[in-house]
């Protein structure tokens, strides 16, 4: 039996030593919580996060779990952690990991292996692009004695990154390899001038507004999230900020809040097929007031600043991280007729 356990946990520790080695850390987590099992364990976490894929991402961190009320018991190991739709915003995610280390239940010796599996959901409230607060519950099954219970955790994060590492797209063309944040400096913006009237405009020159309007977004992809950013020196944005400055990039002035800008123009109906390059998609975490926006940029795919910065996402019924997006899409305006 020590020697399954042992091969596991051999296991475990050369992937996280890979991981570590290998990864570029986005974020630093701390987490302090309770595992109910017998008398209760009161758990502490500190972790390094990173994105993987799409919704996907990782966190690999030390945990120390002691026994609730000064008895004797401890555990301390390593882990890793996968979750899903973590790190989009204000909302719920999904969470599971695997641990292992060395621990005792009636004395602080350490002197037994164990490992450990967990899987459950948490919420995070993003009040900064840097800065994001979570409470999360699992079930968790520890191997040594087959403990097992609920497990309630709160804590923190701290995002050091400058947003995701991802090519700008081309406006309606696949993603290229094109580096992230080249193109025009916030500086370079144009002075905003009064709206362009829609007759101003024939259906070819619109289409290339169109496209001008998501260049200039596109340039600055990469750039992070910062709540009321406009870009200003080089900074990044918010989401009604990128807007706000791809299209005063071309002479289009609009509104500056999100809820604002959900009026402007003239709607557009809420299907993908109705919707043109350039158009402004409104969402909703609630179906209340809009609390987002973006920039369609054709092929089902718009760019928007988020809380991992400026980056390209899909509206997709299908596609998990799309459908994040797709189930709180409330709204179109054309801004170019």
């Amino acid at each position: 039996m020590r020697r399954p356990l042992l091969s596991s946990v051999a296991a475990l520790s050369l992937l996280l030593a890979t991981a570590m080695a290998s990864a570029e850390a986005q974020g630093i987590e701390g987490k302090v919580g309770r595992f109910y099992e017998g008398e209760g364990w009161t758990v502490y976490r500190l972790g390094m996060s990173r994105p993987l894929i799409g919704p996907l991402g990782t966190t690999l961190h030390g945990d120390y779990l002691r026994r609730a009320g000064g008895a004797d018991g401890a555990f301390a190991g390593l882990g890793v952690d996968v979750t899903a739709f973590q790190g989009g915003g204000n909302g719920p995610y999904l969470v599971a990991g695997l641990g292992g280390g060395m621990g005792s239940p009636h004395s602080q010796s350490f002197s037994s292996l164990w490992t450990s599996w967990s899987a459950g959901a948490g919420y995070e409230l993003v009040p900064a692009s840097f800065l994001r607060f979570g409470l999360e519950g699992r079930w968790r099954e520890i191997s040594l004695d087959r403990r097992t219970g609920f497990e309630l955790a709160a804590g923190f994060s701290l995002n050091f990154s400058g947003g995701p590492k991802a090519a700008a797209p081309r406006p309606g063309a696949l993603l290229t390899d094109r580096p992230p944040g080249a193109g025009a400096a916030a500086g370079d913006a144009s002075p905003i001038g009064t709206t362009l009237p829609a007759a101003a405009h024939t259906t070819a020159g619109a289409s290339r507004l169109a496209d001008s309007v998501i260049r200039t977004a596109t340039d600055v992809m990469g750039r992070p999230y910062e709540y009321g950013g406009t870009g200003s020196d080089g900074g990044g944005f918010d989401c009604s900020g990128l807007i706000q400055y791809a299209y005063a990039h071309h002479g289009i002035a609009l509104p500056r809040r999100s809820t604002e800008q959900a009026r402007a123009g003239t709607p557009v109906k809420t299907s993908l097929a109705a919707l043109a390059p350039g158009d402004l998609l409104t969402f909703s975490n609630s179906g209340g007031p809009v609390t987002h926006v973006g920039l369609y940029i054709g092929a089902g795919r718009f760019i928007h600043s988020a809380s991992h910065g400026v980056q390209v996402s899909t509206l997709s019924g299908d596609d998990p991280y799309g459908r994040w997006w797709y189930v709180r899409w409330v709204g179109a305006r054309r801004l170019i007729e």
